[in-house]
């Protein structure tokens, strides 16, 4: 199998730099520490504070960042997981773990024990519907995922959108940390620097912004919104830094994933072929530019021959297994839900081609920006390192 990029799981990835936060604070991780930055390098620090900036590719960074703090003060490039996405990416920030092992796979993952595809984070079946608690599924107990806030020896705090920040996927990943709701970019940095001022103890922080993603998808992330967006992120982190000067902390930005903007020609929709579609027994898994295909008995030999005929130029084609066995998902032991979570075979877009299928209760695509890939845009993101 070849891959022209792929992510780094040996210790120049997502995963190796919540080891060496894990290690830092008194923990004990299962992978290899960053090789870039041991956690010798940070144990000194009295505060660890870990921004992910949602979207932030380190390509796009390099391209758009010039003059900005957050430029300067990278120090590193990072590949995210695979795929790289929200779902699986903020789910490794919130364990530890690498997609391998806590076995989420993308925005629409299968969920045999519920029987539906479920949109992860929101926590709803893909057709819309309750939420799990809402529901009666005890999410903590059914992803039975470690949070790194338990696996960390400090006292932890969280600061979350105040509009997900009490959501069932948050509070599964919870642990002990104390959780801080925020309503814009502003409050965010000023709640996490008052919280950094007044702790008694060293701690972990813990910052989530999903403002640039959200105009990455929208706009696009080459548009005069994003660059403005992200002009606007790199003042509070600034202004953030000042008001924590003294406090002897060691603050880390990164991101889950980069963007790709997508053209109105890349789209392929699935409707469009109905060849494809009859082959399939669930709807399309994981993200439009890695798609997790699950097939019908008796029609293997029709969608690999018609993907490689009708597709061939715009996704390569994969048996989901073969991306297993290469260690596309990480290292570790295995999820034991995740070889039913990634189906039979897998799409994955080359270009900026993307796969979309459109349920009854779903509208037309609409984003710009996209990822969950492996082009460079999408998989790498930076590594920004700063000592107050």
């Amino acid at each position: 199998m070849t891959l022209t990029h792929k992510p780094d799981y040996q210790g120049a990835g997502i995963v190796n730099l919540m080891a060496t936060l894990i290690n830092a604070r008194g923990g004990h991780a299962d992978q290899p520490e960053l090789h870039r930055l041991p956690a010798a390098a940070l144990e000194d620090a009295r505060h660890l504070v870990l921004i992910v900036l949602d979207g932030l590719g380190s390509r796009w960074l390099a391209r758009h960042g010039a003059g900005s703090r957050l430029a300067a003060d990278c120090t590193a490039e990072l590949t995210s997981v695979f795929p790289p996405t929200t779902a699986s990416a903020v789910t490794t920030f919130l364990t530890g773990d690498a997609p391998q092992q806590h076995g989420l796979t993308g925005w629409f993952t299968w969920f045999r024990e519920l029987g539906c595809v479920m949109s992860v984070l929101p926590g709803t079946p893909r057709y819309g519907g309750v939420g799990y608690a809402a529901a009666g599924v005890d999410l903590a107990r059914l992803l039975e995922h470690r949070s790194v806030f338990t696996r960390v020896a400090t006292p932890s705090v969280a600061v979350s959108p105040r509009w997900i920040a009490r959501s069932d996927f948050n509070l599964a990943h919870l642990g002990g940390a104390r959780l801080l709701p925020y309503k814009d970019l502003r409050q965010m940095f000023r709640r996490a620097a008052r919280a950094i001022r007044r702790a008694r103890a060293p701690g972990f922080f813990y910052l989530y912004w999903p403002g640039l993603d959200g105009i990455g998808h929208e706009h696009g992330m080459e548009s005069d919104r994003a660059l403005a967006h992200f002009q606007n992120i790199d003042r509070h982190y600034q202004d953030f830094l000042r008001t924590i000067a003294g406090t002897d902390s060691a603050v880390l930005v990164t991101a889950d994933h980069g963007h790709l903007d997508a053209r109105p020609g890349d789209l392929v929709r699935l409707e469009d072929h109905p060849v494809l579609a009859d082959c399939l027994a669930l709807p399309l898994c994981g993200e439009p530019r890695a798609a997790f295909c699950y097939l019908r008995p008796g029609r293997v030999d029709t969608f690999v021959d018609y993907c490689r005929s009708s597709l061939g130029e715009r996704f390569d084609l994969y048996p989901s297994r073969d991306l297993l066995d290469a260690g596309l998902f990480g290292p570790g032991t295995p999820h034991p839900r995740l070889a039913e979570r990634i189906g039979d075979y897998t799409l994955i877009a080359r270009g900026r081609h993307l796969i979309r299928e459109r349920l009854p209760t779903e509208g037309e695509f609409q984003q710009i920006g996209v990822h969950g890939g492996l082009s460079e845009d999408e998989l790498y993101v930076p590594l920004c390192v700063a000592r107050t």
